[in-house]
């Protein structure tokens, strides 16, 4: 199993849910597949979809729920099948 990065896109503010009551779109522990939506970045009321680009499993947020966040930076890992 290689260990993959999620990275954020832009510089903005990372949510982990939709809106504020809703629930994370997912949690550490679960499965993903490429595509899915990890989390939102959220710039001047934009709002841009973080996906998991691999499928695996998600095993770490390094950011919390509401952290700003730079491009490029390191959001979430994943345990995924070698590439």
């Amino acid at each position: 199993m290689a260990e993959h990065s999620v990275l954020s896109p832009l510089p903005g503010t990372f949510y982990r849910k939709p809106t504020p009551d809703a629930a994370p779109y997912v949690d550490v522990g679960e499965t993903v597949t490429a595509g899915t939506v990890i989390g939102l970045v959220e710039v001047m009321k934009q709002f841009s979809e973080v996906h998991a680009e691999v499928a695996g499993t998600l095993t770490a947020f390094v950011v919390e729920d509401g952290d700003p966040v730079e491009p490029g930076q390191l959001l979430a890992t994943l345990s995924g099948a070698d590439s």
